[in-house]
């Protein structure tokens, strides 16, 4: 028999089985797994972007990886490229900010 926890939406947020073994999660506002963690010390951190596609994973196996999607297909890109999509973002979302905030300095 399993001991489980769920937040005001559904999500399964805590879990212990009957070994002993343990997880907990945490969701963000579109129910998203945003970070998990193992009772072995196991952890991992996710973001998603606003159509939830998954475009940041790490883990503390030391495994990082950044996404952007194009015609549905996850490519895996580098830290610079997803940097440069988030500025690119920001910019065309005409939120004010400075020539500094654009570039990469």
């Amino acid at each position: 028999m399993s001991n489980e926890e769920y937040d005001e939406k559904g999500n399964c947020i805590y879990s212990k089985d009957i070994n002993g073994y343990e997880y907990w999660k945490k969701f963000d506002e579109n129910n998203n797994c945003i970070y998990f963690k193992y009772s072995n010390g196991f952890e991992y951190w996710q973001e998603f972007d606003e159509n939830n596609n998954l475009v940041y994973y790490k883990d503390t196996n030391g495994y990082e990886d950044w996404y952007k999607w194009e015609n549905n297909k996850r490519v895996q890109i580098t830290q610079q490229e997803f940097k440069q999509i988030e500025r690119a973002k920001l910019y065309l979302n005409n939120k004010k900010c400075s020539r500094f905030e654009i570039m990469d300095i």
